[in-house]
């Protein structure tokens, strides 16, 4: 502790959060009720929120990706990756392969199976988030998306 501040003057410092900063502590709880919602449904399947991911990224880009860029797409890295891979391709619903033209690379693809996966079990998953979400309206929700996309890009 030092002298400037004791610990009951800390403890309101704590307390006392400016607008922004109680905004900040809002949003991130927010956010973490939804993505538990998410999680608890794959785990539900067997899956981790990470790894469906995964999979909802290859189909974005037609299927095929190098795992850097994976990577990238879903925040964590190269070495987390690797970690997220491997279960998905035990359970066949990714492919490793060779690079097509730089032998040093790989490339992962979805395969059937996970295609199929993600057809069964993406309808229920956006459902259950869709029906949180409903606490807003869709104005409310166009405008927490314009100010998400502020924050985001200012």
């Amino acid at each position: 502790m030092t002298d400037k501040m004791d610990q009951m003057d800390l403890q309101q410092y704590v307390l006392n959060l400016p607008l922004p900063n109680t905004v900040f502590f809002a949003l991130v709880e927010a956010t973490a009720k939804l993505v538990d919602l998410s999680d608890r449904y794959w785990q539900s399947q067997g899956l981790h929120g990470a790894r469906v991911r995964i999979l909802v990224e290859l189909m974005k880009e037609g299927g095929t990706l190098l795992p850097s860029l994976l990577a990238n797409k879903i925040g964590v890295t190269k070495a987390n990756v690797s970690l997220l891979l491997t279960p998905l391709e035990q359970d066949g619903l990714i492919l490793r392969e060779p690079h097509p033209s730089d032998g040093r690379k790989w490339v992962v693809s979805i395969t059937a199976t996970g295609q199929t996966f993600l057809l069964r079990h993406l309808p229920e998953n956006r459902q259950r988030v869709a029906d949180a979400m409903n606490a807003l309206n869709t104005q409310e929700l166009h405008q927490l998306l314009a100010l998400l996309a502020k924050l985001k890009n200012g």
